[in-house]
């Protein structure tokens, strides 16, 4: 037996002992596993200088050398995230009642774990932290395959969680970290059908199409963050400086930074100003059409076809539209379904803009900083699904569960 497939069979196995637990145990072993992580920060951030070493000798790109850093703030926000689990409703084994058939059956569904959920990342290792505690108290087990570049990172984190499974008697199997990061690892780990329910890639673009395009078990989807705040004819200029600000660059190496500016015909004399002299101050690049190119110094005037992309550092795309119609119409053609935002004061707009866009996400006067699973109220997010099977947008504790039907008679046989 290979080492992937032993470590696949070793995690379903693990996950059958996980649906023995009660909430109340989960939670105890979480409580444990988040002031573990504190309390051995000193080694994980040891593991983690030596990836960041490696990471800028190998020239790695500024966006993944910043998901890739952690700081005590950092560690201590994971430990957090795991608290704020703890706190959450346990979805497994709640039912939900269908109700009666006309001969007597009852039926219901009962939430359930999905089983055995694959990670695949990069220079995320928080993903091992997050995935571990979501996983875990969903009742799923989990295999996490990261990237060379934060080998030693993850495997320092999931060292933590194991000493306190082994600490409550259960397998360190539930949390498996594949050891060595090579290729065809990854090729036989997505020909794991028999042991694995589902993969969720968390990485560039270039990554899920690759495990989407390779694996034989379904894929949670997230292609890319190209989010937009729309600047409406009845926003509050002064929030909306505060959202691109906060949106572009409070964080710029992640899904839910700003990535395009679309601003309304009617405030832009009064608006684009404003944001070239705050953009100006933040070293923001601007990449504008020909109508806003003039309000910024020294943008660079883009064709309709290099709007939507993805820049992940300070620069960002900025647009004029005639209309409510024209924001649409370009958060329409060139968003990737992640998160969009509008800034207005009128509510029936603010109400259509939510009901129309298709994104994962829509806000209305709030930073698209906060399309996050902590921000949301779950805790932590294992993925942020694009695509609309089965979840669409940051995943947590029920987007872990599926559900089966419960179906109750007294004798009945169908005729």
């Amino acid at each position: 037996m290979s080492l992937i497939t032993e470590l696949s069979q070793q995690a379903a196995s693990a996950a059958k002992q996980l649906a023995l637990l009660s909430t109340q145990q989960k939670n105890a072993v979480l409580t444990d596993m988040a002031a573990a992580l504190v309390a051995q920060s000193s080694d994980i951030l040891a593991a983690n200088e030596h990836d960041l070493s490696l990471a800028r000798d190998n020239q790695l790109p500024p966006a993944m050398i910043d998901r890739l850093t952690l700081t005590p703030e950092r560690i201590a926000d994971m430990a957090e995230g795991i608290k704020t689990i703890v706190e959450l409703d346990d979805p497994v084994g709640l039912v939900r009642d269908m109700g009666v058939r006309p001969n007597g059956i009852k039926i219901s569904k009962m939430r359930v774990p999905l089983g055995v959920v694959c990670m695949i990342y990069e220079a995320r290792p928080n993903v091992t932290a997050d995935a571990g505690a979501l996983c875990f108290k969903s009742g799923n087990g989990v295999i996490l395959r990261g990237g060379k570049e934060a080998l030693q990172s993850s495997q320092a984190i999931a060292k933590v969680m194991h000493q306190v499974l082994e600490q409550h008697g259960l397998p360190t199997a539930l949390i498996t970290v594949v050891p060595d990061p090579d290729r065809a690892l990854l090729m036989e780990l997505m020909q794991q059908k028999k042991y694995i329910d589902l993969i969720i890639p968390r990485g560039g673009e270039g990554l899920i199409n690759f495990v989407t395009e390779n694996s034989t078990i379904p894929v949670i989807q997230h292609f890319k963050g190209v989010c937009h705040l729309y600047v409406d004819e009845d926003a509050d200029l002064d929030i909306a400086l505060k959202l691109a600000l906060n949106g572009k660059t409070q964080r710029t190496g992640v899904c839910n930074a700003l990535e395009g500016i679309v601003v309304h015909k009617a405030v832009a004399s009064q608006f684009l100003p404003r944001l070239q002299k705050a953009f100006a101050h933040k070293q923001v690049v601007v990449n504008a059409d020909t109508q806003s190119a003039k309000y910024f110094e020294n943008a660079n005037i883009i064709s309709e076809d290099q709007f939507g992309e993805e820049y992940l550092s300070l620069e960002v795309a900025v647009r004029i539209v005639d209309d409510f119609a024209g924001a649409l119409e370009h958060i329409d053609r060139f968003g990737s379904h992640h998160t969009e935002v509008i800034c207005t004061q009128d509510s029936q707009k603010a109400e259509l803009f939510q009901r129309s866009v298709d994104a994962s996400v829509v806000m209305v006067n709030a930073s698209s900083r906060f399309s996050d699973g902590s921000q949301l109220g779950l805790g932590a997010e294992i993925g942020i699904a694009t695509t609309k099977l089965h979840a669409y947008g940051p995943m947590g504790l029920e987007s872990l569960t599926t559900e089966k039907f419960l179906v109750t008679g007294e004798g009945q046989i169908r005729d």
